[in-house]
This record gives structure tokens, sequence and C-alpha cells, in this order.
């Protein structure tokens, strides 16, 4: 528990020293340069090469592409104003309408 408050402590302490320093200097943040660092990847097992070109991947026609994501969710949307229409319309609720029992609810009156 001592090291979840002391951990706590210091990280409102350097926050509130960042935040004056942005109060003093508003360009502070722009200040500070990028942190340069290099990434370096294990070795490559016996036998297995780098790719010599990088291939060119084509945008796939169907799956999770851009274009059906935005059209399942506008189908989504259409589909779910259409139930509050017919629920408006009916007075039932779509579990009514095909069957299934279902308790009053909070019994709103709208």
């Amino acid at each position: 528990m001592a090291a979840i408050s002391s951990f706590s402590s210091s990280f409102i302490t350097h926050q509130h020293s960042l935040c004056r320093e942005v109060r003093r200097n508003p360009n502070f943040l722009h200040l500070k340069k990028p942190s340069k660092f290099n990434v370096r990847a294990a070795k490559l097992p016996s036998g297995v090469e780098n790719p010599r070109v990088e291939p060119q991947l084509t945008e796939p026609f169907l799956g999770f592409t851009n274009t059906a994501e935005i059209w399942n969710s506008r189908a989504c949307m259409i589909g779910i104003i259409c139930t509050f229409v017919v629920e408006l319309i009916s007075h039932k609720g779509i579990l009514q309408m095909i069957g299934v029992e279902v308790g009053k609810g909070l019994n709103l009156p709208l």
C-alpha cells in the first residue's frame, strides 16, 4: 500500500511541476526534443533470409475492408431507427411481436 501511495504522490508532484512549467512557458511541451532510440531486432535464425522486395498487396474485395465496415454501420443505424419507428407505431416491443413474454419494464407513458 505504501508503494502505491508513494507512486501516486510522486506522479501528482510530477504532474504539478509539469503544469507549472506549462503555465510559465506555454510552448514548453513543444520545446522538448523527441528522444531518439534505435530498435534492433533479434538475429534471424540460420536459413532464413530477409525478403529482397516488399510485396505490393492489393486491397481485398471481400472481408473487413473500410467500405464494408462503413456500409455495415450504415445498415445498422437504419435498422435501429426502423426498429424504434415500428415499436412507436405498434406500441409493442420487438420481443413482444415475435412472441417472447416480457415484463412491464419501467412502464413509462410515452
